[in-house]
């Protein structure tokens, strides 16, 4: 799921704490904003607004947090309102409903850990490429 590769060249101390910082901004928007999905999002957007014309190294990892905060978005987003519609609703709890839920605390554990680990390791100056976001940022990020 994760890779660690080498760039091209050897980053900075500050290029390294940006990059972890656009990991951890997703961390303590969760705990912020817990129930809205948007919050996430909003608060890793706003970071990589502001570094988008920074470094490779700082841009490539920004981009990359933003995608995997996209797509944490749309699961949260559907399961949020999933849960409104039971509690308004007369709807009760199905089977596909706790599935689903299971689901997304699962992939939201998985994403945390490995948004810490991410931050951790790219404020060590080492590049990590998540599955499907890695190529995905590759494809989006130009030198």
């Amino acid at each position: 799921m994760i890779t660690i590769g080498a760039f091209t060249y050897t980053p900075g101390e500050h290029e390294a704490e940006k990059a972890s910082n656009s990991y951890l901004m997703s961390l303590i928007a969760v705990i912020a904003g817990l129930p809205l999905p948007i919050i996430n999002l909003a608060a890793t957007l706003i970071f990589y607004l502001g570094n988008r014309k920074g470094t490779y190294f700082v841009r490539w990892h920004c981009t990359q947090a933003l995608l995997s905060q996209l797509s944490l978005l749309l699961m949260n987003s559907v399961g949020f309102w999933w849960t409104v519609s039971i509690i308004i609703d007369t709807e009760v709890l199905t089977s596909p409903y706790i599935a689903y839920m299971m689901t997304v605390v699962l992939f939201n554990l998985v994403e945390f850990i490995a948004t810490i680990y991410t931050a951790i390791n790219t404020r060590k100056g080492i590049h990590v490429s998540w599955w499907f976001y890695g190529d995905l940022t590759d494809i989006i990020c130009k030198y």
